[in-house]
């Protein structure tokens, strides 16, 4: 209800024209649900190229098609399924299926809501490791009530409470040592 959201130093929400389409490529965000976020009527080739569509980052057909490829290449998923549609896939699948719609557009900041609460063990799991491979590219921030996944993929973390930073620091630090009751509480499971 109120504040300022800014990406390097500009109001987002005052973005207009050039520099509303740049904040767009720049930072994408993957959503909580993968199929609710995958309209089921594209296939996977066209979910994943509506960035690159919309921004015209490719010459033509064959270099938007070898670009998907490529994305899910990098996301863990085999190619050939480029064209099918996102109801053929795991839901793990589709989480990286989003993961790879987000990067197709070559952005700076991956803002995942999260990213694996939707998924079983063997998902969460693959979606993780994908995150670790990541984070030599890109900023990835992470939006999780799950403990054990902010400890295993964040460097840095910070509890919110009420829409407000409650403590921030490095996420082992954050974890062996917090320095406000009411993180410490969290971790330790008596919050509330």
């Amino acid at each position: 209800t109120d504040g300022v959201s800014l990406y390097r130093g500009e109001h987002v929400h005052r973005m207009r024209g050039a520099k509303r389409r740049a904040f767009c490529c720049q930072v994408q965000t993957v959503f909580q649900d993968p199929y609710a976020s995958l309209d089921p009527k594209n296939k996977v080739i066209d979910l994943i190229a509506e960035g690159m569509d919309i921004h015209h980052l490719y010459t033509g057909p064959a270099e938007r098609r070898e670009k998907v490829q490529a994305l899910m290449e990098q996301v863990g998923l085999n190619p050939s399924g480029i064209d099918r549609y996102p109801y053929e896939f795991s839901g793990g699948m589709r989480q990286r299926i989003g993961i790879a719609r987000a990067l197709a557009v070559q952005p700076e900041v991956l803002l995942m809501d999260e990213p694996t609460s939707a998924l079983d063990p063997i998902s969460t799991s693959k979606v993780e490791d994908l995150v670790m491979s990541l984070k030599n590219d890109y900023t990835i921030i992470i939006v999780t009530h799950n403990m054990q996944q902010a400890t295993r993929v964040s460097d840095r973390t910070a509890f919110f409470l009420l829409g407000e930073v409650v403590e921030y620091a490095e996420t082992e630090k954050l974890f062996s040592n917090p320095q406000d009751k009411r993180t410490e509480d969290y971790i330790s499971g008596r919050f509330g």
